[in-house]
């Protein structure tokens, strides 16, 4: 786990694909959490798991993530729920198909309270840039 309160959080788990297998595959996914980008946080496939042959980042609000913890949350693409007391569920919607994988719950709540230090949730408002954010908004609108 690497942390810097000025700048960002980051931790390395692995899930577990759950399919029509007969035994889940562990896959790699790198967690991130930015202090300039405080209400989201990353889940960062690795391409050699990935379809399109290069890393794959999905990016959804910290606080689903903090409520899929405790109770099924989710609307559109993400969908995170509880499944046992030490396991959570995530399942993440493209044209491409549907992921569901299973993480350690310790794993998830290790890294929030991480990102929580760096911006307590409360304070998520005061370290955004709202300038450059919506520039970048903009930007994207644009292009």
């Amino acid at each position: 786990m690497s942390s810097s309160i000025e700048q960002s959080v980051e931790q390395s788990v692995l899930a577990r694909l759950i399919s029509d297998a007969p035994h889940p595959s562990g896959v790699p996914v790198v967690l991130r959490y930015r202090r300039s980008d405080p209400l989201a946080v990353r889940m960062v496939f690795p391409a050699e798991v990935c379809l399109s042959e290069s890393a794959v980042t999905w990016t959804f609000a910290r606080s689903l993530l903090d409520g899929g913890l405790r109770a099924p949350t989710g609307d559109g693409d993400v969908h995170i729920w509880p499944c046992t007391r030490s396991q959570t569920m995530v399942e993440l919607r493209s044209p491409e198909g549907v992921a569901l994988l299973q993480f350690d719950t310790a794993s998830l709540r290790r890294f929030l309270l991480h990102t929580y230090a760096a911006v307590p949730a409360a304070h998520e408002s005061a370290a955004m840039d709202i300038e450059r954010a919506l520039a970048a908004l903009l930007g994207e609108a644009r292009g």
